[in-house]
């Protein structure tokens, strides 16, 4: 295994177990407004997931490419429809008049 490759993996997991350990500590009332907020961040990894993309030279690098872009893409939509879902929950009932 290369040294590059290597540090790749290395940074990848420490991101997994700081990411894990971040969201861990947030109270559950706190997930629905901080999604909404982070959208953006979603589609700036989803930029960069594509534009790591754009590098691949051989089979690995094109899967992992692809699930980059597919994980991230689901990311965005998924934030977007927690997000609309958390609005219509502040709209409440309008009533017919």
């Amino acid at each position: 295994m290369s040294l590059d490759l290597l540090t790749a993996v290395t940074i990848f997991v420490l991101s997994l177990l700081v990411g894990v350990e971040v969201i861990s500590k947030v109270p559950a009332t706190l997930h629905t407004p901080l999604m909404s907020g982070a959208n953006s961040i979603h589609g700036v990894v989803l930029v960069g997931a594509m534009a790591i993309a754009a590098t691949a030279h051989d089979t690995l690098g094109y899967v992992l490419a692809f699930f980059a872009v597919a994980f991230g893409a689901m990311n965005v939509v998924g934030g977007y429809v927690v997000t609309d879902r958390m609005l219509h929950m502040f709209r409440g009932s309008r009533k017919q008049g």
